[in-house]
């Protein structure tokens, strides 16, 4: 008779974007060694047939109260729909990913027993879209939560020093790509021949900037910009060499990344971005907002460029054809290589999930 596995329940509010890429990543890699369930919402952005990109022995529990927007009422059923979860379920271990699932989960499990652990996937106090009466409150519902039996798992150097701020409670594991996976989708790929072309990947909304992203394009009407995905905010992407994709399955979309020449992210904040990852390990030039999450993966001149406005943006995307970008963007995929795969994400989650349950 085999040994009975340990559960982990992860809780996410929104299952889309980059937390739904690594959630499938990391819980498929894991489900050899633990029993795993996910409770989750839906929105707009979450790809359709999500069971599909499940491995079968994932349970996947939809909770209804996350539909809603985050009130008193819905936060209050929120609790009780976690509490009858984890009832159900019995974990041995609880994770909570993104600001939502975080804050009440934290709060709602705060006298329970078990190892439980907190990944922000980029602190909202940090976004610049927000005004600063809601960074605020971020914060301090960050610092209010952080008090609870609950570790912090940070996904870049910039993250876990924002925590270290509200609790030596934390560690950081760096977010990382399947590279297998992305070998695999562009494997019959040929680069064809074809204008220069800038691109980037993911929801259109506040945090990803779609502003600065138009005023580059803008700036440079000549070179086609492609962004790959969709959301609340495509209005904001009116430059005429713009083409907008919409969500695509994940292997059109990396071909599609493929076929480009300059990674661009525009995002005002970020955890450890995949899109990053992923472009580097495709040896595409990465041009980077320079910001936390961003910047911990990025060094200026050497794996990529760190920029600070449009013509900066502008400025580095004209070095495409330089002769050291073949330099910078072999560094890029090296160093994805050696420190952003999957391979070494997971390894550190199994040896941190294992302690916690050892201790326990």
């Amino acid at each position: 008779m085999s040994e009975k596995k340990p559960k982990i329940l992860y809780i996410v509010r929104r299952l889309s974007g980059g937390i739904f890429t690594y959630l499938v990543e990391l819980s498929n890699r894991l489900v050899d060694l633990y029993d795993i369930t996910i409770g989750y919402a839906t929105n707009e952005e979450t790809p359709e047939n999500i069971r599909s990109h499940f491995d079968k022995r994932i349970s996947l529990v939809p909770i209804v109260s996350f539909q809603g927007k985050s009130n008193l009422i819905n936060d209050a059923s929120a609790r009780t729909e976690l509490r009858a979860l984890a009832e159900a379920e019995k974990p041995d271990i609880i994770h909570f990913h993104g600001y939502e699932a975080g804050r009440l989960g934290r709060k709602t499990f705060a006298d329970a027993d078990i190892p439980m652990f907190y990944t922000p996937h980029g602190y909202l106090f940090l976004s610049e879209d927000h005004n600063v009466l809601s960074r605020s409150l971020f914060r301090m519902n960050e610092q209010s939560c952080a008090r609870t039996n609950c570790t912090t798992v940070a996904v870049s150097k910039g993250e876990y020093a924002e925590t270290l701020a509200f609790t030596d409670n934390a560690v950081y594991i760096n977010n990382g790509v399947n590279l297998v996976e992305i070998d695999h989708s562009i494997k019959d790929e040929v680069n064809t021949e074809h204008p220069l072309t800038v691109f980037t990947t993911g929801l259109i909304n506040p945090q990803k900037n779609p502003d600065l992203f138009n005023e580059i394009a803008d700036a440079m009407p000549d070179v086609r910009f492609v962004w790959i995905g969709d959301g609340e905010m495509r209005y904001k992407l009116k430059s005429r060499n713009i083409e907008v994709t919409g969500w695509l399955e994940r292997e059109d979309a990396l071909k599609r990344a493929y076929q480009a020449d300059v990674f661009i992210l525009t995002s005002l904040w970020e955890g450890l971005p995949l899109s990053l990852l992923e472009a580097m390990y495709l040896k595409k030039l990465c041009i980077v907002n320079n910001v936390i999450g961003s910047r911990d993966v990025i060094h200026n001149g050497e794996n990529g460029y760190l920029c600070n406005s449009a013509a900066s943006f502008v400025n580095a995307i004209t070095h495409v054809n330089d002769p050291q970008t073949r330099e910078i963007v072999e560094n890029a995929q090296q160093d994805v290589i050696r420190y952003y795969n999957l391979d070494k994400m997971a390894i550190s989650y199994i040896r941190l999930y294992q302690k916690a349950l050892d201790q326990k």
